[in-house]
C-alpha cells in the first residue's frame, strides 16, 4: 500500500496524515470520552505527542510497518482516524477513532469497511485482528458490521484509564469480507464446472508474472496466473489469448502456448478446471489493463504471494519447470 494513497468512502475522503494535522488531532483525541476507548494514549493529550505520532505514521507508511488514514471532509477538516498496523507478516491489527463532534453521522461503519475492504485488497495479509473495550458498545457495532467476527473475549491495558479493562477480540480474513465466488444456487442445483485458462508468463530472467485480483472482484487482493472463463464456443487456446490481451494488452499466438498442467478444485457450489499453459514469447509490454497490480516472482518465492486454493497445486510444476 503505498503511503500517499487517497481513498473514499461516501462523502469522507481517507488520506495521508501530514504535519499540519497535528493541532486538530490533539483538539480531538485530547478529549476524555474519544481517548478512554483508545487503549495506548494518555489523558490528558500533551500538544506535542501529536507532532511526535504523525512524524512516526509517515516513517511507518514508508517501510511498511503501519498505515493511517486521516478522515476529512470536503474542507479538508479532520474527523477522525483509522490505522492498521503489522503485527505479523500475514497479520495486521485494525484501530480507529472518531472526534466526538463526528458522533453519530456513521462515519466510522463506512469508513472502517471501507479500509478493511482495501487492506484485503492491497497488503499481502491474511488477517485483521481487532479489540473493543466490552463498554464501547458503538465500537463492537462497528466491527460486526465491517464483517469481523468475536473470537473471544480478554484484557487490554488501557493508559488513559490507567488499568486493565475487559474487551471483545474480533478478527477476519477473505472468506468472511471477499464477495461471494458465485451466485447463489438453488439448493437442488446440479453442481456446475467452470473452465477456466490460466498462462505462466516467464521472462527471459526465469521469472512468472502474477496478477492480484482488484479491490471488488471475489478473492481480492489475492495473486494469480492470468487468465480467465472460456467463452462458449472457445477452446482455451483461444480464451487465454482473448484474456491475455484484455488484461495485459499483450499479444500471443497460439504456437507460443505450451500445456504444462491443469488444476481441478472443488467449491462450494461449482468445480473448476483450469489448465496452465507457459509462455515465453509474447508481443507488447504486460500492463495491468484492468487495475490489477503485477509482478514478476522467481521461482522459489511463489509461495511467499497469497493465491487462491485453485492456483496452489500448480507451483510445485512451475518450480521444476524453472
Amino acid at each position: 500500500m503505498d503511503h500517499r494513497t487517497t481513498l473514499t468512502a461516501g462523502d469522507t475522503i481517507l488520506r495521508a496524515f501530514r504535519p499540519s494535522d497535528a493541532e486538530a488531532v490533539h483538539r480531538l483525541i485530547n478529549d476524555w470520552s474519544v481517548v478512554r476507548m483508545l487503549s495506548r494514549l494518555p489523558f490528558p493529550y500533551p500538544r506535542e505527542l501529536a507532532d511526535e505520532w504523525i512524524a512516526a505514521t509517515i516513517r511507518q507508511a514508508e517501510d511498511g510497518t503501519a498505515w493511517h488514514f486521516a478522515l476529512t471532509d470536503a474542507q479538508d477538516r479532520l474527523l477522525g482516524c483509522i490505522g492498521l498496523t503489522r503485527i505479523s507478516s500475514e497479520t495486521v491489527r485494525l484501530g480507529y477513532w472518531i472526534g466526538r463532534p463526528f458522533w453519530g453521522r456513521g462515519l466510522a461503519k463506512t469508513c472502517v469497511q471501507r479500509v478493511v475492504s482495501y487492506a484485503f485488497s492491497h497488503l499481502n495479509i491474511l488477517k485483521i485482528e481487532a479489540f473493543a473495550a466490552t463498554d464501547n458498545l458503538a465500537s463492537i457495532a462497528v466491527l460486526r458490521h465491517a464483517g469481523l467476527q468475536e473470537t473471544g473475549t480478554g484484557e487490554e491495558f488501557f493508559l488513559a484509564r490507567n488499568g486493565k479493562a475487559p474487551v471483545l477480540r474480533f478478527e477476519a480474513d477473505r472468506s468472511t469480507i471477499s464477495p461471494a465466488q458465485a451466485e447463489p444456487e438453488e439448493p437442488d442445483a446440479p453442481r456446475r464446472l467452470l473452465l477456466v485458462t490460466a498462462a505462466a508468463l516467464i521472462s527471459p530472467d526465469f521469472r512468472v508474472l502474477l496478477a492480484r485480483r482488484p479491490e471488488g472482484k471475489s478473492l481480492a487482493g489475492l495473486w494469480e496466473f492470468p487468465g480467465g472463463k472460456i467463452d462458449p464456443g472457445e477452446n482455451p487456446e483461444q480464451a487465454l489469448i482473448r484474456e491475455l490481451h484484455e488484461e495485459l494488452g499483450i499479444d500471443v499466438t497460439a504456437a507460443c502456448l505450451t500445456p504444462l498442467t491443469f488444476a481441478s478444485h472443488r467449491y462450494d457450489s461449482f468445480d473448476l478446471l483450469m489448465p496452465l499453459y507457459v509462455c515465453r514469447r509474447w508481443q507488447g509490454t504486460p500492463s495491468g489493463r484492468e487495475g490489477q497490480a503485477l509482478a514478476w516472482v522467481a521461482a522459489d518465492e511463489l509461495d511467499t504471494y497469497p493465491m487462491p486454493q485453485a492456483d496452489l497445486p500448480l507451483l510445485p510444476f512451475l518450480r521444476d519447470l524453472l
